[in-house]
C-alpha cells in the first residue's frame, strides 16, 4: 500500500511539473500582426495550388526531418528576441534574400501557437514591404495531424 501511495504521489508530481512547463510556453497572439492574414490548413493548400511560397521557419534540422510538401526552409534562427508581440527583430536572424519577390504570396509556419518563429517572420516580412503574407499559426503539427502531404 505504501508503494502504491508513493507511486501515485510521484505520478501526480510529474503531472504538475508538466502542466507548469506547458503554462510557461507563451502562446503567440491569436490575431495576425499588421499586414498579415492568419490561415488554416485548407487555405494553405489552396494558396499553394495558386503558387504561394510555403516557408518553414523552423530550424534546418526540423525541416530536414519532415515538412509540408513543397515548402522551402528559411529558418528564423537564432531566435534571441523576447517571445512577445513587441519583440526586437534586430536581435534575430531571418534571411530575406531567399524571398526576393515582395508581391508573391508567402505562407509562413512553424510548430503551432507556442512557436514564435513564424509569427516573427511574418512581422519581419510585413515590415520589409512584402505584400501578401499569410501566417499558418497552427503550423506543421496541425498539417501532419490532418494527414496532408509531407516530405
Amino acid at each position: 500500500m505504501k508503494t502504491i501511495k508513493h507511486l501515485l504521489l510521484s505520478v501526480a508530481g510529474c503531472c504538475l511539473m508538466a502542466a507548469g512547463s506547458v503554462a510557461l510556453a507563451q502562446e503567440t497572439p491569436t490575431t495576425a500582426p499588421a499586414g498579415v492574414k492568419i490561415v488554416e490548413a485548407k487555405e494553405v493548400a489552396d494558396l499553394q495550388k495558386q503558387g504561394a511560397v510555403l516557408v518553414d521557419t523552423r530550424k534546418a534540422a526540423e525541416y530536414s526531418e519532415a515538412t509540408i510538401k513543397g515548402a522551402i526552409s528559411v529558418p528564423y534562427d537564432p531566435e534571441k528576441s523576447a517571445k512577445d508581440a513587441k519583440f526586437d527583430p534586430a536581435q534575430d536572424k531571418f534571411d530575406l534574400a531567399k524571398l526576393t519577390d515582395k508581391n508573391a504570396k508567402i505562407v509562413v509556419f512553424c510548430n503551432s501557437g507556442t512557436c514564435w518563429k513564424s509569427y516573427k517572420a511574418a512581422v519581419v516580412l510585413a515590415k520589409n514591404g512584402y505584400k501578401n503574407i499569410f501566417w499558418y499559426r497552427n503550423g506543421f503539427p496541425d498539417w501532419k495531424a490532418r494527414k496532408l502531404p509531407t516530405e
